[in-house]
């Protein structure tokens, strides 16, 4: 074999391969600074977001695995390496992952919509899938609260986040109602005074962001009806909320007034 063409045919490879292998060196380095100023970007905007502790690593290292996952994909193509095979395989066995894991990826969805948008936080008191409780931890898959009785619940945050719940100590402060009755033939002005004065007497009653209201909501079967409402802090409301009860039945007797209950008329003819 002559040598003279075995040397230029190893210029040529060398000069075709050399320029791709020193593109894809020059775009490696290159990508790597842009997936290392991208990762800190990132970085300031979570800090500025306040996103959650226990989130932040997890999103970080997505970010950084999917940059360099592509970054790595472009440089071998870029030497010439068929890549449709790979992403279609890498498509596939992702796809069945996906399937296998629908309820976990569900509830890790779930987890980082509610880290992110918080739409409640560690010590809320919350309604939510047939239970009450305070919260007490958001984890990436689960929230648990303890309950009233202190029963500690553990709930998937996939169903948490696609339902509806309730966060009773979202806002600072709360409406207190109530419902109170009074006998026919009370004095119903004299007895709307009486509720007005007995609600006003609480110190944890608040005149903002409404005064105390005071009105008759309905003429029942054996009782005519109040409705009553009060704000309280959200630390007071059953303070607030127990104490009016509380004096409603010691100071009704005093002002003359009744407290209606159910009653029955039996009345018994003789056949005879």
């Amino acid at each position: 074999m002559d040598t003279t063409k075995i040397i230029d045919k190893i210029t040529e490879l060398s000069i075709a391969y050399g320029t791709k292998i020193l593109g894809a060196i020059a775009v490696l380095i290159i990508g790597s600074w842009i997936v290392k100023l991208i990762s800190k970007g990132f970085n300031k905007m979570l800090d500025k977001r306040n996103v959650d502790e226990s989130l932040r690593p997890f999103l970080k290292s997505l970010i950084g695995t999917m940059l360099k996952i592509l970054l790595v994909i472009t440089v071998l193509t870029m030497l010439g390496v068929e890549m449709t095979s790979f992403i279609a395989l890498l498509g596939a066995a992702g796809l069945a992952v996906g399937m296998a894991l629908s309820g976990t990826l569900q509830n890790f969805a779930g987890g980082v919509m509610i880290l992110i948008f918080k739409p409640f936080r560690v010590g809320d008191f919350i309604a939510a899938q047939g239970y009450e409780g305070t919260v007490t931890e958001i984890q990436v898959f689960n929230t648990i609260i303890l309950t009233l009785d202190h029963r500690k619940v553990i709930i998937p945050n996939g169903g948490l986040s696609n339902s509806v719940m309730t966060n009773f100590t979202h806002n600072p402060v709360r409406r207190v109602d109530w419902t109170v009755g009074i006998g026919y033939g009370d004095d119903v002005d004299k007895a709307r005074e009486v509720i007005l004065n007995l609600v006003k007497s609480d110190p944890n009653v608040l005149t903002e962001p409404e005064d105390v209201f005071v009105e008759v909501e309905e003429l029942g079967d054996s009782s005519v009806n109040f409705t009553v409402r009060a704000w309280a802090k959200n630390e007071n409301y059953w303070d607030v909320y127990f104490r009016l009860n509380k004096e409603v039945y010691r100071n009704f007797a005093k002002e003359g007034l009744n407290i209606p209950f159910p009653q029955m008329d039996v009345h018994v003819h003789n056949s005879n």
